[in-house]
């Protein structure tokens, strides 16, 4: 009965999405925008309020969850005042009429992870809601109390009800959801085992599916980098968010010439961050979210270590979920190359000039961001010409900008989240010819 029950609830809740759906659609770009504007105002005045929460849910040090709620709201903002790209566009032609429309597709379902559970939907649905679909969310276990508080703010801002609607259900139900004939396309941030399956059922239904998965980012730091700078941001960028971030710097790309100079520096800056309670504004680094996170990276550490990794600083588990992050030197072949190292565990390889440190760079599956450091504009070019991803950053860490498209290729997925881009990820372009 109880499933009987769930099952009809989800129907229920589908079914609404779709009716909703059908007058969402008529409402004009500008007034969608307003409704939007009204969200992020909600969201910015309840950043403690909610990063209170995802803290709660996914053990995010507080400050950095309150940020993650404000950043939430900067994109909603750059969507409220962006530029409508949808309108009908006039072609020229022999035709009398000949226009290209962009129709919504309707209920798109969003698979969401756990890591920044604000974040990561707002940042699919915005834009997807914006061009006239509604969404339902499928959140990650431990965080439906997000899921729910995000679905409360677009009742309060005025959204029609049905527009944005989460969904407590397990991953049991994703594949029998996405069958469902409401479901018009997914979107799913997650791992890239999590990433096929949705994409094959989706493939399998003949639906558009959007994949932001994982990755296994380079941090290259040659020998004309500012030394201090890359050390200080290096750390930040494996160990922000407990290393749970799928663009974290994950290898840490050295030229041999500045080994010993660039190395004690890391270090350094690398042994400042010590778990403490997410709680305190002061903390940077807490526990990670579940137990058997903790336990995956203690065994990709060890297979590590198993296949010739040397220890630089020892990855030491203090509880059931908080690690003295570690530091391991690798060489190419080590398997654990191969994989996604979820946590803060980073991995440092030495390249002996840049064509090395390119090849290392790209002999992964995996192509999401890459950090560059140098100085001289032509070994710049050379990175940027030649990086197998969707971002190149230079002389800074990875970050998500609303204005930017963000996206990976090879197994890090394929689709474009952010900037005017993302609001033509789920439509149809219609052409209108007529004589």
């Amino acid at each position: 009965m109880e499933k009987f029950n769930m099952e009809n609830l989800i129907e229920n809740k589908l079914l609404k999405a779709d009716q909703a759906f059908q007058e969402w659609k008529k409402v004009p770009f500008e007034e969608k925008q307003k409704l939007i504007a009204k969200a992020a105002e909600i969201f910015k005045n309840k950043a403690e309020v909610f990063g209170e929460l995802i803290t709660d849910e996914m053990n995010k040090p507080i400050s950095q969850a309150i940020s993650e709620v404000e950043k939430s709201a900067l994109m909603m903002n750059y969507y409220a005042d962006a530029e409508n790209i949808l309108g009908p566009e006039k072609i020229e032609s022999e035709y009398k009429i000949s226009e290209i429309h962009y129709v919504p597709k309707g209920v798109i379902l969003g698979v969401m992870p756990w890591n920044f559970p604000f974040w990561q939907v707002l940042r699919f649905a915005t834009p997807a809601i914006l061009a006239g679909n509604t969404v339902v969310l499928k959140h990650a276990s431990i965080c439906f109390g997000s899921g729910n508080a995000i679905e409360k703010v677009f009742i309060e801002a005025g959204f029609p009800e049905g527009v944005f609607q989460n969904l407590e259900v397990g991953h049991g139900e994703v594949k029998e959801i996405l069958e469902h004939k409401t479901i018009k396309g997914v979107s799913l941030t997650g791992s890239e085992k999590a990433g096929a399956e949705v994409a094959a059922t989706a493939g399998k239904n003949i639906k558009k599916s959007l994949l932001e998965l994982g990755g296994s980012d380079a941090f290259i730091v040659l020998e004309d980098a500012d030394l201090d700078e890359a050390a200080k941001v290096g750390a930040l960028a494996r160990l922000q968010n407990c290393g749970q971030t799928c663009v974290a710097a994950k290898r840490f790309i050295i030229q041999r010439d500045i080994e010993f100079d660039f190395l004690p520096k890391f270090i350094q800056e690398y042994k400042k961050f010590v778990p403490a309670d997410p709680k305190l504004k002061e903390t940077k680094l807490a526990g990670m979210a579940r137990p058997d996170l903790a336990d995956d990276l203690e065994k990709q550490y060890q297979k590590a270590l198993d296949h010739g990794a040397e220890v630089i600083i020892p990855l030491e588990r203090i509880s059931e979920n908080e690690f003295i992050p570690g530091l391991i030197r690798v060489e190419e072949g080590n398997p654990v190359l191969q994989e996604e190292l979820f946590g803060p565990l980073g991995m440092v390889m030495i390249a002996h000039n840049d064509h090395e440190a390119l090849e290392i760079a790209n002999n992964i599956p995996f192509g999401l961001s890459n950090s560059v450091w140098t100085k001289n504009e032509e070994r710049q070019q050379f990175f940027i010409d030649n990086l197998e991803s969707g971002t190149v950053n230079i002389n800074r860490m990875t970050s998500s900008d609303p204005r930017f498209p963000f996206g990976g290729t090879k197994s890090s997925g394929y689709g474009t989240e952010l900037s005017l881009l993302a609001l033509k990820e789920f439509v149809t372009a219609k052409t209108i010819l007529g004589k």
